[in-house]
């Protein structure tokens, strides 16, 4: 049995009553009360269940906008059901549901009448519109709210998601993870100050958790969740009931006015690993918001809006699918008739992958002024995959510690060149490892397509481009590692063949390893081979087109830039606090591209000891004008002469140990361009300045990382 609110209906005098019988049956009963009579009951609906071992529902709530019933199961499924009894066609009696269906009851007046169960069958048996099985594992779904024109559920799987309606089908949005340890979520309050309360049990104790301060508000004794319990606040008083020892046990607490007073909030609990930004949104009446995404150690990625004149980071979206901490990020921007539109990645510990789809569109009724919708796509990890391999136990399992490093979207694949719309990103990864994802979005598929073993040896910073010419594309990547070197790869050969795989597979993408024509880069004989493949490959990837030495230790910060001559200029920078820039030409040869594609080294210039430290963050501004960062806390204006680099302006940033920086241009009123650049370490802080002569730095808002 379970009780729902009851549209239409004032909830002191009615509500839903639904019953799950034998067979999967479930029985939607309206009951209503006055004071004085006895209560009426009226059957307004049947519906069959999805079979599973433990068939019987736990929770349940309307969409009477759209005419619909959503329900979660014990299996830990969600299920959504047709609601026509709206409209009033159903069977009535004024009689108390008490006991089976063929039993008689006696109301006030002494007169016996049949029980509306008698009448079932006058009403169909309805049939799940759609069905997300084990959404919630095996344990159970424990609430399903709706709030705003989203479906929420929670379970005793730690987790809480956030759905959408498409067509009468349930899509899951994305997943929240509250706070560590919370294993048994129960419900989710909304409060009026726009607070999320999380209710559940955390060993023998009951906790509310508060997602606006990321902190417990209470936590009470009570013995587990394995009992019957009731919480209710408002702004003067909660109050907590629960039977424990066949006692009723009643916790009450008065509102206090609260003696702390945060000065700054915290965007993460530990350092920024990482920091992107996604674009502008203009909002009416109103200045520019910069939106921007960071990662961090704390195993989650942020979506935040930071604008110049309030000079304050304000919090959008909080993505926490990551098991472990959140170490690169990369996005493609997609198309937006409002706002911004966005792929975005992210990876980092234990081999993970995920993937959102972003829209960014400015709300004046918000605190923020922009709104954010997270979409979640697609997910890998390297040991899932590992365990659907055919054979696994004859093959060496990879590293569970192996890490992403970072990510690069691959440009250009979403072109008439590639007619199924999909993308590809590399990624940079610590077991000595460079990977090449495919991602279908239509499909929610994120497969490994290649992967190399070049390096043998942890591989810091990868950075795809594009070179186009009037014959067709080429796909690079340049993949950096610690022993200094930068290597140049085409990898055209293989997000072909693993378009031309896709198409084979009508439509169906399958892992490395299974695919009947998946691509590889060559594997190096290694002590551990991470990767073996069982069945026939398409040709390999030769060796890298250019290995170039430019540091004498690792990578830590790599971009790539393409000058008007269609060169592309790549800046790196070092441990031993070094910058490297390099031109590099891409030169075909007469016959197919493919067979005489070459990279040619036309100038290389170094700087020995930029920086005092290592630098973290380069970016090419533009051909002759590099801006470097570093853990010294110095940010430094080089101009590229020939055969030396000029530092032009230092400027020092309170952000320690820099983890990396993203830079911009825009053109103000008067036709000035002007670039910004954000930095994150411990905290995080955006700036601006001007190209040469006025190379002066106006800073602009700083938060902390709430260490």
């Amino acid at each position: 049995l379970s009780w729902a609110p009851r549209p239409g209906l004032p909830p002191d005098t009615a509500a839903a009553l639904l019953v799950s019988g034998p067979d999967g049956e479930m029985l939607w009963l309206d009951v209503t009360h006055r004071l004085g009579q006895a209560p009426s009951v009226q059957l307004m609906g049947r519906y069959q269940l999805p079979p599973c071992k433990q068939r019987w529902h736990t929770c349940a709530a309307f969409l009477p906008q759209e005419g619909l019933l959503i329900c979660g199961d014990r299996r830990g499924s969600l299920i959504l059901f047709p609601c026509n009894s709206f409209s009033g066609c159903a069977t009535q009696s004024t009689s108390i549901v008490n006991g089976d269906a063929d039993t008689v009851v006696e109301d006030s007046s002494n007169e016996l009448e049949p029980s509306c169960l008698l009448h079932k069958g006058a009403l169909s048996l309805e049939s799940p519109l759609s069905v997300l099985f084990g959404l919630h594992g095996k344990t159970g779904v424990t609430s399903v709210t709706i709030h705003r024109g989203y479906i929420y559920s929670t379970g005793r799987d730690g987790v809480y998601r956030q759905l959408r309606l498409q067509d009468q089908q349930l899509e899951v949005l994305q997943k929240h993870r509250p706070c560590k340890g919370l294993q048994w979520i129960e419900e989710l309050h909304f409060t009026s100050d726009g607070d999320l309360l999380v209710l559940g049990f955390h060993a023998d104790n009951f906790v509310v958790w508060s997602s606006k301060t990321g902190e417990n508000i209470h936590c009470i004794p009570c013995g587990g969740g394995h009992r019957s319990w009731s919480y209710c606040s408002s702004p003067s008083d909660e109050v907590f009931a629960f039977i424990k020892s066949g006692d009723v046990m009643l916790y009450q607490r008065k509102a206090e006015p609260c003696e702390q007073q945060v000065l700054l909030a915290s965007l993460h609990g530990r350092e920024i690993t990482c920091v992107r930004r996604l674009g502008a949104v203009g909002v009416p009446g109103r200045a520019t918001f910069n939106v921007f995404v960071t990662g961090s150690e704390d195993t989650t990625a942020c979506v935040l809006v930071l604008s110049e004149n309030s000079r304050a980071a304000v919090p959008l979206a909080r993505l926490s699918d990551h098991i472990s901490s959140v170490r690169t990020l990369a996005f493609a921007m997609g198309p937006g008739d409002e706002g911004l539109s966005a792929l975005l990645f992210s990876a980092g510990g234990r081999a993970q992958i995920e993937c959102y789809r972003l829209l960014c569109t400015g709300d004046t009724a918000s605190e923020s002024a922009v709104a954010c919708r997270v979409i979640h796509v697609a997910s890998h990890r390297l040991d899932k995959h590992w365990e659907q391999k055919k054979n696994r136990h004859k093959l060496v399992k990879m590293d569970p510690e192996t890490r992403y490093m970072s990510l690069s979207v691959l440009p250009g694949t979403s072109t008439k060149q590639l007619p199924t719309p999909w993308k590809f990103v590399a990624a940079a990864c610590s077991d000595g490892s460079v990977r090449i994802f495919g991602l279908l979005e239509a499909a929610q598929k994120l497969v490994l397509v290649a992967e190399s073993f070049h390096h043998q040896r942890c591989v810091l910073k990868v950075e795809a481009f594009l070179h186009s010419w009037a014959g067709g594309e080429r796909h690079l990547l340049c993949s950096a590692a610690t022993d200094g070197s930068i290597a140049f790869w085409d990898i055209t050969g293989p997000v072909m063949d693993a378009v031309d795989a896709l198409h084979q597979a009508e439509g169906e993408m399958q892992p490395l390893g299974e695919c009947c024509c998946p691509a590889a880069l060559p594997v190096p004989v290694t002590k551990v081979s991470i990767a073996v493949l069982t069945e026939p490959v398409s040709p390999a990837l030769e060796a890298p087109l250019v290995t170039i030495m430019a540091h004498s230790c690792g990578v830590n910060s790599l971009h790539i830039r393409e000058t008007p001559e269609g060169q592309y200029l790549v800046a790196s920078g070092s441990d031993d606090g070094s910058i490297h820039v390099c031109l590099l030409e891409v030169a075909l040869g007469r016959g197919e591209a493919a067979a005489g594609t070459s990279l040619q080294v036309l100038e290389r210039v170094s700087r020995p000891c930029a920086h005092a430290a290592h630098v973290t963050g380069i970016r090419v501004l533009r051909p002759g004008l590099l801006l470097s960062a570093s853990v010294d806390q110095r940010l430094t204006l080089w101009k590229q002469c020939p055969g030396e680099l000029v530092p032009l302006s230092t400027t020092f940033f309170h952000v320690p140990d820099l983890a990396e920086l993203d830079c911009w241009e825009e053109v103000e009123v008067g036709g000035e361009l002007r670039y910004y650049c954000v930095l994150c370490g411990q905290g995080l802080e955006m700036l601006c300045g001007t190209a040469p002569p006025n190379l002066l730095y106006k800073r602009l808002p700083s938060e902390g990382a709430g260490v």
